[in-house]
């Protein structure tokens, strides 16, 4: 990893004029808004691809995909009430609340996500906020992580400074805490938190020396130009994130969303375009609900600027695509994967 990251200016209101002319350094420092973002996603179809394609193959020459494996290291039992989540406390969607993993099983999962390819390990637990005594073991499992040469990433609620300072401290590379949506839509999803809660725990674990892993979700009845501006927040993150998961609902029996309208594939498509352009030296990964996407899409994601996913069969307690198949389908794909460190 290590991309260079270009500052982001904070958007501002304005009206934003789309280029004439592509230009993925001038479209990195724009200002954008959630209008901006919205005339990008409209563009005819194959016009969009092609332009984040162009931003793609600037700032990722290579061209190739990182591996990454997702590990819930404590399941079910979160006090949220996110209308997609099986974990929550809320729903009964079968998912029991557990205890944190011990050392050995975490280490056993990132021993074998690393021989299967993976260069980051990420760990989630379902806490709405973690006690310090949670970040003290936590951080015994990154230490063990680090010491296998795999990135390490945590998913563990929303923190105080003190904690991201302790995790970096412990040497977690990234830190993921998603903004799920746009501002204006967040409320019809969680009520258990606020917006700014989620970019205070953003702000921590910048300033602790981490690096952001930050995304949303689509799918879960937002309108495009919300779609448009859960991607202009993320860009006017400063510095951008530097991993942008872009998930898919996935509608679990149980939650609220169990019977949302699947959303058309190719607006998952666009809205990876949109996060490419906006984002150029993020890595976009392409993250739950990528089981529904048939492999024709997948590639079209890949072509829009996708070079990350995760990797394996099970995404926290919701399924993946088979590891075998990942690496069949980027190979027929002709898509080299990223080297693991040590």
């Amino acid at each position: 990893m290590g991309e260079e990251v270009i500052a982001q200016p904070v958007v501002q209101p304005l009206q934003w004029q789309l280029p004439r002319k592509p230009h993925a350094v001038a479209e990195a420092s724009a200002a954008w808004s959630a209008e901006g973002v919205l005339a990008l996603m409209e563009m005819p179809f194959m016009a969009l691809v092609q332009r984040a394609h162009a931003v793609h193959q600037q700032h990722f020459p290579a061209g190739d995909v990182e591996l990454a494996s997702l590990l819930s290291v404590k399941t079910g039992g979160c006090p949220e009430d996110c209308g997609y989540c099986p974990q929550s406390v809320h729903y009964d969607t079968g998912v029991e609340a557990g205890k944190l993993m011990d050392m050995d099983a975490v280490m056993a999962a990132a021993r074998a996500a690393k021989a299967a390819g993976a260069a980051r390990f990420c760990m989630g637990a379902a806490w709405r906020s973690p006690k310090d005594r949670d970040i003290e073991k936590v951080s015994e499992l990154v230490r063990g992580v680090k010491a296998l040469g795999l990135e390490a990433c945590a998913t563990l609620g929303m923190l105080t400074p003190s904690q991201a300072g302790a995790l970096k401290d412990a040497g977690l590379d990234y830190y993921n805490h998603n903004l799920d949506t746009a501002p204006d839509f967040y409320g019809d999803i969680i009520r258990t938190r606020e917006y700014e809660d989620r970019l205070d725990t953003l702000g921590h674990v910048r300033d602790a020396g981490l690096k952001v892993c930050c995304g949303g979700i689509v799918g879960m009845g937002e309108t495009r130009l919300q779609r448009a501006g859960l991607i202009a927040q993320l860009a006017s993150l400063s510095p951008a994130p530097e991993s942008v998961p872009v998930n898919q609902l996935v509608a679990v029996p149980g939650t609220p969303l169990a019977e949302a309208e699947p959303v058309d594939p190719f607006e998952v498509v666009r809205v990876i375009a949109a996060a490419r352009i906006t984002m150029p030296r993020s890595r976009v990964r392409l993250s739950a609900g990528r089981r529904g996407l048939d492999e024709g899409v997948q590639a079209l994601c890949f072509m829009a600027g996708a070079n990350s996913i995760f990797y394996g069969d099970k995404l926290l307690v919701t399924g993946n695509p088979d590891a075998t198949a990942d690496r069949a389908l980027l190979a027929r794909l002709d898509l080299p994967i990223t080297a693991t460190r040590g």
